[in-house]
């Protein structure tokens, strides 16, 4: 045990059981003893002297950022952090913690690990990273449970690619995933319901100018089927009641409209165009509900009333705290607006209230250095 402590940076009394009406549930062992048995090197206990299932209870409460730590003490621990029943069990009972990712471009682009402080109600930078192709122009970002991808993009010396990277926040490792079917770059994605969905962008075909690319998760594998859409000129996607609303630039009159994918039939069908006006800014979902921010005219966050099929202006924010560009995310009930230099207002959307029209909220000044805007920001949550 002496060695396990000196290795691992946190409290020895972590690992003991405070409260046992913690109880795993049997598929849960069941599942940890069946793939402890798998192999020869993984025969010793997660922890000398106490039950698999009694481990899993006490290192499930060891919080987040100590995870890179615990996958270095043993092959038996890191197989466990990677495993299913570790972020059920976690999930289950409410250990789970979310982090920010977010993608800022200076020389090349980086990704900036945020952390919410509960202490100080803001976030925190953690981690800064580096992905495999920080060089590109026009790549796509999107998240699938623990899984960040980085698809397509291109260079002043290079053309549009159809490569994949894959970032595994469970494991803190990158690798390269299954390419996409067309080679794109500046192009449309959004994920739902453990898929990908990609279409438009340059660098296509002849053959494949409309086509649509979708990553399954159950499969690791693209597939592309042609365009079920009048009109090809989708601007940008989002993800809403399981189905994808798609807004698009009218080429002979550069209006905007939208439609509705629904993903089961493969079908599209045309929508009220007034929810299109989220075209122009970064959008969020919080509990079915729609959000966007507006910085066309001071930077304010609206909220589609599907009921009345109208935006109406949650409140105003102030432009020296969100500095503008910015971008949106969630945790829960709380949004994140990340803007330059990873400055931070938060929403809690329980608690926010309006003073004079404008929305009460916490915020932090620039988290680096550098004035970058952010590009995007996906929530991984473990």
């Amino acid at each position: 045990m002496a060695s396990i402590r000196t290795a691992v940076p946190f409290s020895p009394t972590l690992f003991c059981v405070t409260r046992m009406n913690h109880h795993l549930q049997s598929s849960d062992y069941q599942k940890l003893f069946c793939r402890r048995m798998d192999s020869a090197e993984l025969q010793t206990p997660l922890l000398h002297g106490l039950p698999d299932e009694i481990a899993l209870l006490c290192l499930a409460r060891v919080p987040r950022q100590y995870h890179n730590a615990l996958r270095c003490v043993s092959r038996g621990w890191k197989a466990l952090l990677c495993s299913e029943e570790w972020h059920s069990y976690r999930m289950r009972n409410n250990l789970d913690e979310s982090w920010i990712y977010v993608i800022c471009r200076g020389t090349g682009f980086k990704c900036y690990v945020l952390v919410p402080d509960p202490m100080t109600r803001c976030l925190k930078v953690i981690q800064v990273m580096e992905p495999p192709c920080s060089g590109r122009e026009g790549v796509s970002i999107e998240t699938l449970d623990r899984r960040l991808f980085l698809m397509g993009g291109c260079s002043w010396l290079k053309d549009a690619t159809d490569e994949v990277y894959c970032y595994d926040a469970a494991s803190n490792h990158w690798s390269k995933a299954a390419p996409m079917p067309t080679a794109r770059c500046f192009f449309v994605s959004a994920a739902l319901n453990d898929k990908i969905y990609v279409t438009g962008g340059l660098g296509l075909t002849d053959k494949s100018p409309n086509s649509w690319d979708i990553y399954d998760k159950a499969t690791d594998s693209w597939f592309s089927h042609k365009n079920p859409m009048l009109t090809p000129d989708i601007v940008k996607f989002v993800a809403l009641d399981d189905e994808l609303v798609t807004i698009h630039k009218a080429s002979w009159n550069r209006m905007y409209f939208a439609g509705i994918y629904d993903p089961v039939d493969q079908s599209w069908r045309g929508k009220e165009n007034e929810i299109a006006l989220c075209w122009s800014g970064p959008t969020v979902v919080v509990d079915g509900t729609l959000y966007m921010l507006d910085q066309s005219l001071g930077t304010k966050l609206m909220m589609w009333l599907n009921e009345t099929k109208e935006w109406v202006m949650v409140g105003r924010l102030s432009d020296k705290l969100t500095r503008p560009p910015c971008e949106l995310v969630a945790i829960g009930r709380k949004i994140y607006v990340i803007g330059k230099g990873l400055s931070t207002v938060t929403i809690d959307m329980d608690m926010a209230a309006r003073v004079d029209g404008f929305l009460v909220s916490s915020s932090t000044g620039p988290l680096m250095e550098h004035d970058f805007s952010p590009e995007k920001c996906s929530v991984i949550t473990i």
